[in-house]
């Protein structure tokens, strides 16, 4: 995959100045927009979109210091009217396209390129799962995107669970894993940035598809998925494996991670407070199914 996203630079860098949407560089890397958007998220700490307005108000500076019209250098690069692009570029820069012939101010903003540097040596334990379509029966709410730390949303909606709806949840519970999950999507900002909401919901597997006037229940279509175990101090361990999943197991996998609710599970540790059990289950496919 590394080999890849590079060969994607070189592609951006050799249409700067054309009509360029995330669905044409997905088709050229060979991947899905879903999968190329979050992997390179997770690899850079931008957005693709992010990145690519970058560069081209890179670009844009130095052909201003190259003394080219800011009319021209607006189309260039994209911006259908002065005004947008003004605004960009002083957004981005502190300066108007206007003052930069004169100031000679050069912001520098430079292609990326990806390489493995090995540091330590992560190793990821994981196993492969197919399963059926089923169906996430639970409670949820829209809660605060949030990247690091226990999220006080989720806890006071675990803590809003009552009895009957806790009941309903083990009574519907048939699929493995037999755990009460914690699973989030349809977040705001495509879980990219960490703004905005998501919609959290805390529940089961079931392949029981019925009304509940209880519990709330979210289709999932049949597929595969990637499991990662993990253990240690809660939610650090935890979410230090989601993180690796995308920057280190992703990138160098067979796999590509699909647009479909992802899971999670933990067990507390009653003889370690503050350690847990946890299990990461990623929906992927394989990239030659594509």
């Amino acid at each position: 995959m590394l080999k890849e996203l590079n060969q994607v630079m070189d592609y951006i860098e050799e249409h700067l100045t054309e009509d360029l949407t995330l669905e044409q560089i997905a088709n050229f890397a060979g991947a899905s927009d879903y999968h190329l958007r979050t992997v390179f998220f997770h690899l850079s700490g931008i957005t693709l979109s992010e990145y690519i307005k970058n560069r081209r108000l890179a670009e844009a500076n130095r052909a201003l210091l190259k003394g080219h019209s800011v009319t021209e250098v607006a189309y260039r690069y994209g911006y259908q009217s002065l005004d947008g692009f003004t605004r960009a570029f002083k957004k981005w820069s502190g300066f108007l396209p206007s003052e930069i012939a004169k100031t000679q101010y050069n912001k520098f903003f430079p292609k990326l390129s990806f390489k493995i540097t090995v540091t330590g040596g992560i190793s990821m334990e994981y196993k492969i799962v197919e399963q059926p379509e089923f169906y996430l029966a639970g409670v949820s709410q829209r809660v605060p995107m949030q990247f690091e730390g226990v999220n006080q949303a989720i806890v006071q909606l675990a803590q809003s669970i009552t009895p009957e709806q806790r009941a309903e949840m083990h009574a519907l519970q048939d699929l493995e894993p037999k755990q009460i999950v914690n699973a989030s999507y349809n977040a705001d900002a495509a879980f990219l940035k960490e703004e905005g909401q998501l919609t959290h919901l805390i529940g089961v597997l079931t392949t029981d598809g019925s009304p509940s006037q209880l519990l709330e229940k979210v289709q999932v279509p049949a597929g595969t998925w990637a499991v990662f175990p993990n253990e240690g101090p809660f939610p650090l361990t935890m979410q230090e494996t989601h993180a690796n999943i995308y920057a280190q197991w992703l990138p160098s996998s067979d796999y590509e991670v699909i647009d479909v609710p992802g899971f999670s599970f933990t067990q507390m540790n009653e003889d370690k407070p503050g350690y847990a059990y946890s299990e990461i289950w990623t929906p992927v496919r394989k990239k030659d199914s594509l």
